[in-house]
């Protein structure tokens, strides 16, 4: 048995009130793994195209007030 098939099944015997407890928990892990990318890819200059896209577009007068 594989670890997902593991988790699967654990998951699987918990009560509704425990699941709620796990996704609460799953979030937060979640939202911190995503995070932790995301400051990654800051550090490494992975997004910087985007922040140079969104000049060019400011520049070329592609943007608008909303």
């Amino acid at each position: 048995m594989s670890n997902l098939q593991a988790l699967e099944a654990a998951v699987e015997q918990l009560d509704s009130g425990e699941r709620a407890q796990f996704r609460a928990w799953f979030e937060r892990f979640d939202a911190a793994d995503w995070d932790q990318q995301l400051e990654q890819d800051v550090e490494t200059g992975a997004l910087d195209w985007l922040a140079e896209e969104a000049m060019a577009d400011l520049a070329a007068g592609r943007c608008r007030e909303r």
